[in-house]
């Protein structure tokens, strides 16, 4: 694809002044220059033409707020002061890949005073004897070269990286006193919950026993209440029988 049709996919409806960070890694460019970038792009922070033919940075537009830039596995061979020129406040700069093979090629980014962070990874200058030395030399503002500083501390974005995996580790470690402690405290709620049973229990049954004991006495009353009444009324029809009779010994005398 062509870098001028890849960045117009990229806006994605946007117009380029609302573009911080633009990638168009792999497409092509025609002719090896830039192509399709205007000065509109004034507020794009971070721009990567990774692997895109490029030759020459003479068609760069003025990014007076880009910070970073990623120029990666291309033909670069010369030209650097374009970058001065148009990217005055660069803080990172790859041209790892690229036909740099001079220091006077890279003497050109004397004037990027904000420049932190240069790669050169697989050029052809870091074959030169001293390498590092020079270019530390030739580029004070530079702290961090191929990702390493003179002491060959790596860079601060790496030592982060490293810093977020101990916390991790960290945490983990950490994780399994938690969660003992969580296992003992629901133990100790399963005793509490037990003994409480226990007691709940044994308070309901002695409750059923007393109950039952009372029903026994009512049902005991009932019964000798229903014994009286059965006597009393077999009394009375003891007592009625002799009238019956007389009343039958009347009649046969009429």
């Amino acid at each position: 694809m062509e870098m001028k049709k890849r960045i117009s996919l990229e806006l994605r409806n946007r117009t380029p002044v609302e573009v911080a960070e633009l990638v168009v890694d792999n497409c092509r460019s025609s002719d090896g220059e830039v192509e399709g970038l205007t000065d509109d792009f004034k507020e794009l922070e971070f721009l990567s033409m990774v692997n895109v033919g490029l030759t020459s940075l003479a068609k760069l537009p003025s990014l007076p707020k880009l910070r970073k830039l990623e120029l990666s596995d291309n033909n670069i061979s010369g030209g650097l002061e374009t970058l001065s020129e148009k990217c005055s406040n660069l803080t990172y700069l790859n041209l790892s890949g690229n036909k740099i093979k001079e220091l006077s090629t890279v003497e050109a980014l004397q004037n990027l005073k904000n420049l932190k962070s240069l790669d050169l990874f697989n050029c052809e200058i870091t074959t030169l004897e001293e390498y590092r030395e020079s270019i530390f030399e030739l580029l004070p503002q530079v702290t961090y070269l191929d990702g390493f500083d003179q002491e060959d501390n790596e860079a601060p974005d790496s030592e982060a990286d490293g810093d977020d995996e101990d916390d991790d580790d960290d945490d983990e470690e950490g994780a399994g006193p938690t969660g003992d402690c969580e296992d003992d405290d629901e133990d100790d709620d399963d005793d509490e919950g037990s003994e409480g049973g226990d007691e709940v229990g044994l308070s309901y049954l002695m409750k059923e026993g007393i109950q039952d004991e009372e029903d026994d006495d009512d049902y005991v009353e009932e019964e000798e209440d229903e014994d009286e009444d059965g006597a009393a009324a077999h009394g009375e029809k003891r007592k009625r029988d002799p009238e019956d009779e007389g009343e039958d010994d009347d009649e046969d005398d009429d």
